[in-house]
């Protein structure tokens, strides 16, 4: 059996790192390269997930507390399905990029972009559109304070806005006007009207808070 000694491991020459920084920074490399073999491993042996698509899939959406049975193709989202397969057009499809917020709905009481949901996330939860404030020939309170306050002008955002300021009064029934101006702050409107809707939102909180204390 040889006896022969394997050489000690150097640094290249004209690296400047020293002899031992070299052998710290190979066992961290052998250390991370052993890790990631393991995490491979594990990843092969885990379960695969359920493939959806890229064919139609069937689908239930409730939107304001009725069902709808759709056959849709996995890639759509909540905003085509409502305004194209459903007929729920108050949401508008302006950006398209979950930036300006004229599709705002409500997801199990959250205002979230509709154009930034796939119709298959939003199964099993309740959906709320514009139109469900209106229903029956009543307007909900935050529709009469944005007429009263003249909020809307070419009016593309005003629907994202009223269910944007529902669900914010939900959460904060009794604002102020600088949490209204940031609770807000995620809807856009390029007709400038954000000084009628902070105040039809101030305006829509006492009548709802006067309303529960009827």
């Amino acid at each position: 059996m040889s006896s022969r000694k394997e050489p000690p491991m150097e640094p290249p020459a004209g690296s400047g790192v020293s002899r031992r920084g070299f052998i710290r920074g190979v066992g961290l490399g052998s250390g991370a390269l052993g890790a990631g073999v393991l995490q491979s491993e594990a990843l092969a042996q885990a379960p695969a997930a359920a493939v959806v698509g890229p064919g139609a899939v069937a689908i239930t959406l409730k939107v304001n507390g009725k069902e709808h049975p759709l056959s849709v193709e996995p890639r759509l989202t909540l905003l085509d399905a409502l305004r194209d397969r459903l007929d729920y057009t108050g949401a508008k499809k302006v950006c398209d990029r979950a930036v300006c917020g004229a599709c705002t709905v409500m997801l199990d009481g959250k205002a979230v972009y509709a154009c930034g949901v796939l119709a298959i996330e939003a199964q099993g939860k309740e959906i709320q559109t514009v139109e469900s404030l209106s229903e029956g020939g009543r307007y909900h309170p935050v529709i009469k304070a944005f007429v009263d306050n003249d909020a809307q002008q070419c009016g593309f955002c005003t629907p994202g806005f009223v269910m944007a300021a529902k669900a914010f009064l939900e959460q904060t029934p009794d604002p102020t006007y600088e949490q209204v101006k940031a609770g807000l702050g995620g809807n856009l409107c390029r007709c400038g009207t954000y000084m009628g809707v902070r105040k039809a939102v101030l305006q829509a909180a006492k009548e709802m808070k006067g309303a529960q204390h009827a």
